[in-house]
């Protein structure tokens, strides 16, 4: 981060091997300091509203009204930190802290304080008693910071209030970050997790060569808020058959509950164990470097201490260091009962601050020194802000991969497959800061050309060459049937100033969702944190969409994932939704060149009817939507009759085929097409920076005419989107309504009256001037909706009026033009099964 007074140069030396040595006192006792000076800051963050230094006897004046925060954790937490500062020191080891425990949010506020980085980057919190004050006032305080390890946390890339990925943020940190070590604290409770217990798999996928390394620290104190943990009450053997089966090779420190043993001969113990465990990984990575291409047994350390270490051993008689009593604020009462208030006393004043703070209230040296300088400190790590190190993609020129489209529906192609030809070459020019994310599905969503330029990185063992085909040790596609791996492996590398693209079946993706919701939230908050540089968008691509599960049927038709991430402020989220190849090539350039967002992109995999020329393409994504003036039939000067609107690649068909229905069978019906690519347009401009002005919404959709709007996804956030709009109340939308099963394109289509045929009665019905008139083809369309129905039961496949159908050149039938030409395989309608794979 950029601080705001120069810090000593730093620089970082890798991989030190030093050798087991019996510290000094000295340095043990300085050690010791840190330490009860961060357990001192955390206390006073939790508890204190004044007299930060004690100098006078504590009052209830001096306590907040409202205790908020955690203590459990923090006093290991802080421990851990000093450690890892006396070892950087000595090694000049770039490293992150990752704090799976989050909510031991103040351990991580008083360690950049005493690292001197919170001072440099919020000036108001001075190194003197006044600015201890303020430190204690803003935590858990209205108009202060949150309790957990927020963005506001110099040196965070991980906030932990939702428990379960701090591995995966850590590995997704350390890859092609082959000097960074990241150590990364998992809680007793948060190993409890789905998300943390497949995450133990990451070491799988590490290339000690390339990628940078992770030591697991297992932080056992027993107890989550009100129950013990499982890992904490198994035996040790058990534990370390567990570690050894996830393939790491664990060592154990345990601080006995109850222990007589001196902080010193604590200090000096695991000090000895850290040096070894960094010993060894300095030796795998020369190993690494020696051409050693095996898989490691990567070091992680089991760390057994006691819950609310430090803290007062009881409280109103009943034990509360070493049980669940001291996870959150153990002295509840302390503004309101002097017994409380005394115990808070007494609790602050064991840590000595008389011996750690000098008379105007600065960190003493000795204790200030253990900490690194500059960039080395843990605090100020660039990597934690990932923005800093961010450097553009270099992306090829996505105009040279259009798929030629000699007019509209004349052309057929896989969006996702020309999208992989594109990302392919990203891939080559981008070998070091750039990776695709998915949960065993890169080929099934037709990316699979990526694998012409690179492999997936896989480093568990390999069988038949024949069999295992783009596994390698080191690669740019990182797959594992785990959509809470890959997102957070992806947040990580984001967060460390990387690009990526995570790409997903549509409906199983909501298995992230609270993932989604907490980096949505991240991005947030660092909008307005000055010193946090923006980082990379994170990038979704959807395939394998709701309307084409021809195999997978029910379970696998969910298109709301765009209904929860519209929930989150419109300066961070972006959706679209390409009805063709070019749009789509158009869409993700533009995604991948941006910051501070999250860009969600739903594109169908089946061959489909291409549409625009990349020309055409590019000024349509430009604007977002707009008129289609070859699908409709509009007379110049005069207002539509109708507006069928789409977005969507499957609702811009069924829209279109349904227009063709109405030019031949109403020549004279006044017809607008529009169709929407950002979905984000249709909001007011007071609500989306997307927007569109009411006059703008207006000009297009005008304010007194039906409009039928065609939706890929649930029809509901149509209305939710333009209910402030004029004509808001003409609007009638199509959509999924949970109707779904395993059966033909055509079937589910109609199964949810999205089909054309319905699409048109739906004009009928709307248009004042048709009605009665319309009758005749109103009931052709009901029995062309029978026969459709019929055909799929007795053949298997939909019905060849439907299945054929390509939109038809100027002045020619579709008969007339030959149909479409093909770049992909399958026909435009439907009908294509899918073989590409089956997540589930």
């Amino acid at each position: 981060m950029t601080t705001t007074t120069a810090a000593p140069a730093a620089t970082p030396t890798a991989w030190q091997r030093q050798g087991v040595t019996d510290l000094p006192d000295e340095k043990l006792q300085r050690i010791d300091k840190w330490w009860r000076a961060a357990n001192y800051l955390s206390v006073g963050q939790i508890y204190l509203l004044d007299n930060p230094l004690l100098r006078e006897p504590l009052s209830r004046d001096h306590v907040k009204p409202r205790l908020l925060g955690h203590w459990g954790t923090t006093p290991g937490l802080t421990f851990l930190y000093a450690h890892l500062n006396r070892a950087i020191q000595e090694r000049r080891q770039s490293t992150i802290y990752v704090t799976g425990p989050g909510h031991g949010g103040p351990g991580l506020v008083a360690s950049a304080y005493l690292d001197g980085t919170y001072s440099e980057v919020y000036s108001d919190i001075t190194q003197d008693a006044q600015g201890l004050q303020r430190l204690f006032k803003q935590f858990s305080f209205p108009g202060g910071i949150p309790s957990h390890v927020a963005p506001e946390t110099p040196g965070s890339i991980h906030e932990g209030g939702e428990l379960g990925y701090a591995l995966s943020h850590a590995y997704g940190a350390a890859f092609d970050n082959p000097d960074l070590l990241v150590a990364a604290v998992v809680g007793d409770g948060e190993a409890e997790t789905g998300p943390l217990a497949t995450s133990w798999h990451s070491n799988k996928f590490v290339n000690p060569a390339q990628d940078g390394v992770v030591l697991p620290i297992l932080h056992l104190n027993g107890y989550k808020i009100a129950n013990p943990t499982v890992l904490a009450r198994i035996p040790q053997e058990e534990l370390r058959d567990l570690m050894v089966g996830y393939g790491h090779k664990p060592y154990f420190f345990e601080v006995e509950d109850g222990s007589t043993e001196s902080h010193l001969d604590i200090h000096r113990r695991f000090a000895a164990l850290l040096d070894e465990v960094l010993d060894e990984i300095a030796a795998i990575k020369q190993r690494a470097a020696d051409g050693d291409t095996s898989r490691p047994a990567w070091p992680m350390i089991v760390f057994r201490t006691p819950k609310g270490w430090t803290g007062p051993e009881t409280i109103d008689g009943k034990k509360t260091v070493g049980s669940w009593r001291a996870h959150q604020v153990p002295l509840a009462s302390a503004r309101d009962t002097e017994e409380h208030l005394r115990v808070l006393e007494q609790w602050l004043r064991s840590y000595r601050p008389e011996e750690l703070f000098d008379a105007d209230g600065r960190v003493i040296e000795d204790v200030s020194a253990l900490a690194p300088t500059g960039t080395l400190r843990m605090s100020d790590n660039p990597h934690a802000n990932g923005g800093l190190l961010l450097k553009d993609l270099r992306l090829p020129d996505f105009r040279d991969y259009a798929v030629d489209v000699p007019h509209p529906g004349g052309a057929v192609a896989e969006a996702p497959r020309v999208l992989g030809q594109w990302l392919t070459d990203v891939v080559r020019l981008n070998p070091h800061n750039f990776r695709i994310f998915g949960p065993d599905e890169t080929a099934s969503n037709r990316l699979q050309a990526v694998y012409d330029a690179t492999d997936k990185q896989w480093d568990a063992e390999f069988l038949d060459a024949a069999v295992d085909e783009h596994l390698a040790r080191a690669g740019r596609v990182m797959e594992m049937l785990s959509e809470h791996q890959c997102q957070g492996w992806l947040e990580g590398y984001l967060l460390t100033g990387r690009h990526g693209l995570f790409n997903c079946y549509e409906a199983f993706i909501h298995i992230v969702d609270s993932m989604f919701n907490q980096h949505a939230k991240w991005l947030k908050v660092t909008n307005d944190i000055p010193w946090r540089r923006p980082i990379a968008s994170l990038n979704y691509l959807l395939s394998s969409h709701v309307w084409r599960q021809d195999h997978n049927g029910f379970s696998h038709q969910d298109p709301g994932f765009i209904d929860h991430v519209l929930n989150k402020k419109a300066e961070i989220v972006r959706v679209y939704l390409p009805p063709d190849a070019n749009t789509l090539l158009s869409t993700y350039d533009h995604c991948l060149r941006s910051r501070q967002y999250v860009n969600v992109v739903v594109s169908g995999k089946q061959p489909s009817p291409q549409y625009l020329t990349m020309d055409e393409a590019i000024a349509h994504c430009t604007r977002g939507l707009g008129i289609w003036e070859w699908a409709g039939t509009e007379v110049p000067g005069k207002d539509p009759d109708v507006v069928l609107a789409c977005a969507g690649d499957v609702p811009t068909l069924e829209v279109l085929a349904a227009a063709d229905i109405l030019r031949r069978e109403l020549p004279d019906l006044k017809v607008r097409v529009i169709n929407v690519v950002d979905l984000m347009r249709l909001q007011d401009e007071k609500e989306h920076p997307h927007g569109l002005s009411d006059r703008e919404f207006d000009t297009l959709f005008t304010t007194d005419k039906p409009v039928i709007f065609a939706y890929h996804g649930y029809p509901w956030l149509i209305h939710r989107l333009t209910y402030r709009r004029h004509g808001h109340q003409n609007i009638h939308a199509r959509g999924y309504k949970e109707e779904g099963t395993t059966t033909t394109p055509f079937d589910m289509v109609m199964l949810n009256d999205l089909d054309r045929y319905h699409l048109v009665i739906d004009v009928i019905d709307r248009v004042p001037s048709l009605r009665s008139k319309a009758a005749g083809l109103r009931q052709e369309m009901q029995d062309a909706r029978l026969r459709a129905r019929a055909w799929t039961r007795e053949h298997g496949e939909d019905i060849p009026e439907v299945r054929d159908w390509v939109w038809p050149d100027v002045g020619e039938t579709a008969t007339e033009a030959g149909g479409p030409q093909y770049n992909g395989g399958g026909a435009p309608g439907g009908g294509v099964q899918d073989t590409g794979g089956d997540n589930e």
